[in-house]
């Protein structure tokens, strides 16, 4: 998916202070070091790491923190806060096709605080779950990488958020809070953590 094995798609074209680092190194050294590491710090932030899905349940979509667990209705909504030192790349928390993807407009406050259930956030309906990437106080950029009618595997990358956020799940009807594998607190792997068994037919 990305120009750049290990990268997420756009990690090239924002990494331009290193390029410029490296033509100033000779007139301008302290600056050619200062692009340089700032280069280097947006290339580690768009890594994109090879994962491996179990081969059942609900899997986390993004590393970091879970930061929200709470009933809605019949359902349990998970959220997990991505730190700056997270991937941030997301991934299908279950198997299925695309129903929807929906893009709703909003603000940017921090992905942490439950001011953030009001920000900018893209929802992909997948079927059995509902994945929806939230932006935070610095992300302005979410880019999902799926469309309507896309099949989806448990694990495949689903879409980035650039530079903070938040990727919750609402899990199925048939999963309650007692099944959760998981607590606010515990640190994920996008696409490896089991947030909840579900064995999928």
């Amino acid at each position: 998916m990305s120009a750049v094995p290990g990268l997420a798609p756009g990690a090239g074209r924002r990494a331009a202070p290193l390029f410029v680092g490296a033509v100033l190194a000779l007139p301008a050294p302290a600056l050619a070091l200062a692009l340089a590491a700032l280069g280097w710090a947006v290339l580690a932030f768009y890594r994109d790491p090879d994962r491996t899905a179990p081969p059942e349940g609900v899997v986390a979509p993004a590393d970091g923190e879970v930061a929200v667990v709470r009933e809605e209705g019949d359902r349990v909504r998970v959220g997990v806060y991505m730190s700056v030192l997270s991937v941030h790349v997301n991934r299908a928390p279950v198997a299925g096709r695309v129903r929807a993807v929906d893009r709703r407009d909003g603000g940017h406050l921090p992905a942490f605080s439950k001011e953030s259930d009001r920000n900018e956030r893209v929802v992909l309906d997948v079927g059995s779950v509902e994945v929806t990437l939230i932006a935070g106080a610095v992300a302005r950029r979410i880019t999902p990488y799926l469309a309507p009618g896309d099949d989806v595997a448990r694990g495949a990358r689903i879409g980035h958020i650039a530079f903070g956020s938040r990727a919750d799940v609402l899990l199925p009807p048939a999963v309650d809070r007692a099944d959760l594998r998981v607590a606010e607190g515990d640190r994920t792997r996008a696409g490896e953590t089991v947030l909840a068994p579900l064995t999928e037919s």
